[in-house]
């Protein structure tokens, strides 16, 4: 363990720990937020794992102190019978970021060599086909000037199954739980061998996989940030000092007056 007690994967992250060091690290997102607008930066980060691996917490650590306008957040839903007559990529190209943007993906075009390919929703050419040209097209997008980042959430088998018994009995979890998460639980070896597949063709130089282990959630989205951050160079930019200016008085009136007799919402708390 390390002085702040965290890293070596074992003992219980205390509460108050994790939130010191979430805020110090979602501080340096900000940092990172300032330098991607001055630079006019492009990133795209995937996130991409087994259901219930942790992908949604993860991705609200990273993106709850930031600019939704810079930090812009795509989940696309199944395609339209529209989206399905495109080339596959096309629907994930027209969110790709602008400068000064990082795009997060939460699910990306990775769903062909995943659900896809395990559920049967596409063929195996179509399958293969884009396990082979995917390193391709990647290596245009980065060559493009477009940084990718791509993080796959290992979550183990043992886990995984508390967290969708945990879906399935809590009224708080339970739109978590989609038609796909049952059947994923039974095909774990199909979903195991499409993971190494997909490592194995797409695992690149100019874009590699990064593998989170997510069974404890605090401590994956304190390693992804922290990790994230260690990906793209940035300097803390100098702000200028802002001066709150003082309410003017003119025109001045009894601003709170003229809401008598409007509808508040109750106070219950």
């Amino acid at each position: 363990m390390n002085s702040e007690g965290i890293g070596d994967g074992k003992s219980k992250l205390k509460r108050k720990r994790y939130e010191r060091e979430l805020r110090r690290l979602q501080a340096e997102l900000c940092r990172l937020q300032d330098w991607v607008k001055h630079k006019g930066l492009r990133v795209i980060v995937v996130f991409e794992g087994r259901d219930g691996a942790g992908k949604g917490g993860t991705i609200r650590a990273i993106t709850e102190r930031v600019s939704p306008r810079v930090f812009r957040l795509v989940a696309l839903p199944a395609p339209s019978d529209r989206e399905k007559s495109q080339m596959y990529i096309q629907r994930y190209m027209a969110h790709f970021p602008a400068a000064g943007e990082v795009v997060i993906f939460d699910r990306s075009w990775y769903n062909r060599a995943g659900v896809e390919h395990v559920m049967g929703f596409c063929t195996d050419e179509q399958y293969e086909r884009f396990l082979d040209l995917c390193p391709d097209i990647e290596k245009y997008i980065v060559e493009g000037g477009i940084q990718l980042v791509k993080y796959w959430l290992e979550v183990s088998n043992k886990e995984q199954e508390r967290r969708f018994e945990a879906r399935i009995t809590d009224p708080l979890r339970q739109w978590k739980l989609s038609v796909i998460d049952l059947p994923s639980r039974e095909k774990w070896y199909e979903y195991s061998r499409a993971r190494d597949a997909m490592l194995k063709a797409t695992d690149t130089k100019h874009a590699p996989w990064h593998v989170l282990r997510s069974d404890d959630k605090k401590r994956a989205r304190l390693n992804c940030i922290a990790h994230l951050l260690g990906q793209i160079p940035y300097k803390k930019l100098p702000r200028a000092k802002i001066d709150l200016p003082k309410r003017s008085k003119k025109h001045e009136y009894d601003d709170l007056a003229m809401l008598k007799g409007r509808r508040f919402v109750p106070e219950k708390y």
